[in-house]
């Protein structure tokens, strides 16, 4: 567990990715088979479940502190940590921590989820007391859920490939997917035998970065953005232009007879789509397809909202499965006949992937006839002439219902996380809205102490009404400018929350909204962030709740005149058919 914690302490330390790579190694090093397995397993991300209630935790603290219940909860708002409270307010511990981080794990932390609310008590109280200040910080991240210390799953794979000698991208293979942190997996994590991939395990996902021209495409400057894309891409002709659909990243694999279907969080999401599941059993062994699981009924695409309905339910009911029925788009095949083509040219994969929806859809009748509906589709390849045409695609994106474009070099190969230069993202430019700062609470760990997380209004006969929340887009110095403001402007306090003095004005950006009911404003918005602080602006400027609805609506009337053609058919669809022999109840 020391050796743990100075690990977290190193990591916390530094920005620098060298020096975190440096440590990682090291400490692959200095331990065991079996540490180094849970230190991979949360490093990845992963978490236990909770066997404690935090408020036990803030009171077994208290007590055992002598502080009395309103001051743990005034240091506690100051601090902004749970974690970190508790280590700072226990006293001194009464004797020296001993064991490895997989025995205080699975000595200490997992037995918690057995045992009785007093048997809890008392062994955390113990643990408390054999560790220092920094050893419980880092028992109690881990015991509450909230590891994290700006470590990503690239990092550590990097590591582990420099410490082992194992190519990077067969460690990410493996570490895909669901396994034990345990001293034989890590034996096996870094095994000199590369062929030996489980039959469930998804490939790791290949993801864009994205892509912001410097100027903007407003009036004359459109053309400049398209002579920046020459200069940026080179020509349009050398990229696969595809929409960026607003679903759930996943690939579907079937192998062995035996169809499995992860999220890019490496989630199996196999029954919670039993409709994609029992139509992709049509898929060959040996394939593996990438893309994205979308709400689509009547020929488009559902808002995500309704996806959401579907992504919070491990089993899913008849009429949910009316309501929202799900089809999987693909745009990439990444395992064909049982061989892993990812080093293929990207168009030479979507060639196999459009041959093998033909087979499935097209060239055979019978299997053809055999589906209850087309579950699968294929993402249309756009053919832009140039990049000024690309750039018209783009700003039709909300009237298809996607998120923008996609950009993916032609002879590109299938990568690992965010390689520069192969993906893009390209997103439409967002809602934009003035509101007022009317709430206001202290942020969380670097930021905790400020208040960096607020709460904004708009107007509706004549009353400020609450609608977003934002926590991101001020700079360093804003925030000491806000959160003095809000020191010398508070009005009243609601538990951790302070009401404000309503003369602040921000422009907010979102991605989408949706008229909601459970909420008083009657709006639900995606993705909300602070664009800019508007100190032009008086809060009698702000918009109204009625301008923002107006926003949905407009969402709503492009959307129904484009029911019955949803998406902008390219005018050259060179993989054989996403709309083939489809009439328009089915597409």
């Amino acid at each position: 567990m020391k050796r743990f914690a100075r690990l977290y302490q190193e990591l916390d330390e530094t920005t620098k990715t060298r020096h975190k790579l440096s440590s990682l190694v090291k400490y692959f090093r200095d331990v065991d088979q079996n540490d180094a397995a849970w230190a991979i397993w949360f490093l990845c991300g992963n978490r236990p479940r909770r066997a404690v209630p935090v408020g036990k935790l803030r009171e077994w603290c208290s007590q055992l502190s002598g502080i009395p219940d309103w001051l743990f909860a005034e240091t506690y708002d100051f601090v902004g940590d749970l974690a970190e409270t508790i280590a700072l307010m226990l006293p001194p511990p009464q004797k020296e921590v001993s064991g490895t981080l997989s025995v205080w794990i699975n000595d200490r932390l997992l037995p918690l989820a057995a045992m009785s609310e007093q048997e809890k008590k008392a062994s955390i109280l113990s643990a408390w007391m054999e560790l220092t200040p920094l050893q419980r910080f880092v028992f109690n991240k881990l015991l509450t859920g909230g590891f994290r210390v700006g470590v990503s799953q690239k990092l550590v794979v990097k590591a582990l490939a420099e410490f082992s000698g194992i190519p990077g991208d067969v460690i990410a293979h493996r570490l895909m997917g669901h396994w034990d942190p345990t001293g034989p997996f890590f034996a096996s994590l870094l095994s000199t035998k590369t062929n030996d991939a489980d039959i469930s395990r998804p490939y790791p996902f290949c993801l864009a970065n994205s892509f912001v021209p410097d100027a903007t495409e407003e009036g004359t400057l459109f053309n400049g953005v398209a002579l920046q894309l020459k200069q940026d891409l080179g020509n349009v002709s050398d990229w696969i232009i595809e929409w960026k659909w607003d679903g759930i990243r996943a690939q579907i694999v079937r192998r062995q007879g035996t169809t499995f279907i992860w999220s890019r969080g490496e989630e199996l999401l196999t029954h919670r789509f039993p409709e994609v599941l029992q139509e992709a059993e049509q898929l060959p062994d040996g394939t593996v397809l990438d893309g994205e699981l979308l709400g689509w009924k009547s020929g488009q695409v559902l808002p995500f909202a309704d996806l959401q309905k579907r992504i919070t339910r491990k089993s899913v009911g008849k009429k949910l499965l009316a309501d929202v029925p799900v089809r999987f788009l693909a745009f990439d095949l990444l395992e064909f006949n049982g061989h892993d083509i990812r080093k293929s040219k990207l168009a030479d994969r979507r060639q196999r992937l459009s041959e093998l929806h033909d087979v499935l859809f097209g060239g055979d009748s019978k299997r053809a006839g055999s589906c209850s509906a087309e579950w699968l589709l294929l993402s249309p390849i756009l053919q832009p002439n140039s990049w000024t045409e690309a750039l018209t695609m783009r700003q039709a994106s909300r009237e298809q219902r996607v998120e923008g474009l996609m950009l993916k070099r032609a002879n590109s190969e299938y990568g690992v996380g965010r390689v520069a230069g192969l993906w893009w993202k390209w997103k439409v430019e967002p809602y934009h809205c003035d509101a007022v700062l009317i709430y206001a609470q202290r942020g969380h760990g670097k930021r905790a102490g400020k208040f960096t997380d607020y709460t904004f209004a708009a107007w509706e006969n004549g009353q400020l009404v609450p609608f977003a929340k934002a926590y991101s887009g001020l700079t360093n110095d804003e925030i000491k400018d806000v959160d003095k403001f809000i020191r010398d402007n508070s009005l009243e306090r609601f538990g951790p929350v302070q009401s404000v003095r309503a003369e602040l004005v921000f422009e907010l950006a979102f991605e989408g909204l949706q008229l909601s009911s459970r909420h008083k404003s009657g709006i639900a918005v995606r993705f909300p962030r602070i664009a800019r602080w508007r100190k032009d602006k008086r809060p009698e400027d702000a918009d109204t709740l009625e301008r923002i609805r107006g926003l949905v609506r407009s969402q709503d009337v492009s959307r129904s005149q484009n029911t019955r053609e949803p998406l902008a058919k390219p005018d050259h669809q060179p993989l054989g058919g996403l709309f083939a022999g489809l009439d328009d109840e089915t597409v």
